[in-house]
């Protein structure tokens, strides 16, 4: 999701989605579409204290794969205890647990944190050509006195992260962005590193629409990247899952992920996760596994979790730039978010 400078990812192919601020490079590689494996299904709307997931045990090569077998000799359990849970009975900036902006990192120049025209810096990721301002109460814009925007609903414990069209009369306040939406970030509040980071949500669609919920490393470098879910715009039950990495040696940034089609996204809630272990990362829906990939390199510091509601993007495919017909109002409903650690045994 970042660049040196930056904070969200940035180009997203065909089939593929990167987050960061580098443009698209030879050797990413292209995704598929694929449709979820069918497994029995468990009772998934709690977060349990302790938890278990089925992951394969074959070997991996080095690009990912979809998951497609149901084979039980060829899964293992792997045994969780849960780190983080925020059922959102209570408003999100009510505690310690979220910020409501990017919080930036040591490659970030603190110059451009504060003041003038750069104050929206921790707000937008510009290089995504997205066209909302992330704010909460306490944000003023180009002035210094909070305009008191709530992006954040919460209703019978349900948060909405709610994106609408800028007042005209706060557009010059606002940068002059098209819509004001919300981010929360448990960046230098929570990481961890290795365990299972899940989400159970509904997928909001339209043109320009681009709901996500993503992972980056705590040192505030880019990549790695982990995305476990995004939406693509006004394509109806359809998510994006993909991994990002810089291999050293050449610099060249890659990518490997899928689409999947699953039935009701917009309607229902699903549970959206993904498995980091030490030799695979496994992505989850329905806490079924649905693709994996041998974990690439880099990915050695503890990672934080961002869920977020952008509007319009020029690199993600499918999303495309805001316009008459993008929703004067559109809402990104959580049910909750959750970590997990691995079991030692």
């Amino acid at each position: 999701m970042r660049g040196k400078f930056s904070h969200r990812p940035l180009a997203k192919s065909a089939g593929w989605s990167c987050r960061g601020l580098m443009p698209r490079l030879p050797g990413l590689i292209a995704c598929l579409l694929a449709s979820v494996p069918a497994f029995a299904q468990d009772d998934l709307a709690g977060a349990p204290s302790k938890l278990a997931l089925q992951v394969t045990t074959a070997s991996l090569g080095e690009t990912c794969r979809r998951v497609e077998t149901t084979d039980p000799a060829s899964l293992t359990s792997v045994s969780l205890h849960r780190t983080f849970h925020d059922d959102f009975d209570t408003h999100p900036l009510a505690g310690d647990r979220w910020a409501s902006h990017y919080a930036g990192g040591a490659s970030w120049p603190e110059a451009r944190y504060w003041g003038g025209e750069g104050s929206d810096f921790r707000r937008k990721d510009t290089w995504n050509g997205e066209q909302q301002i992330y704010v909460d109460p306490r944000y003023g814009g180009r002035e210094t006195t909070p305009l008191g925007l709530d992006p954040f609903r919460v209703r019978d414990g349900v948060l909405s992260i709610v994106a609408s069209r800028t007042p005209a009369a706060l557009k010059p306040v606002l940068f002059n962005n098209e819509y004001i939406s919300g981010i929360l970030t448990t960046q230098s509040r929570f990481s961890q590193k290795y365990g299972y980071f899940e989400i159970r949500s509904k997928i909001p669609v339209g043109i320009g629409v681009w709901p996500a919920f993503w992972l980056l490393a705590d040192d505030g470098g880019w990549p790695p990247e982990i995305d476990v879910l995004e939406g693509r715009g006004p394509k109806r039950d359809n998510l994006v899952m993909t991994t990002h990495w810089r291999v050293p040696d050449t610099q060249r940034v890659f990518s490997c992920g899928f689409d999947f089609a699953v039935a009701d996204t917009t309607t229902a809630f699903h549970n959206y996760g993904v498995l980091w272990q030490p030799d695979r990362i496994t992505y989850f829906i329905d806490r079924k596994p649905a693709s994996e990939i041998k974990v690439p390199v880099g990915f050695d510091d503890p990672m934080y979790m961002i869920v977020n509601l952008a509007m319009g993007s020029n690199h993600f495919p499918g999303v495309g730039f805001v316009d008459g017909q993008s929703p004067v109002m559109v809402e990104f409903q959580i049910d909750r978010i959750s970590a997990y650690q691995i079991d030692q045994h």
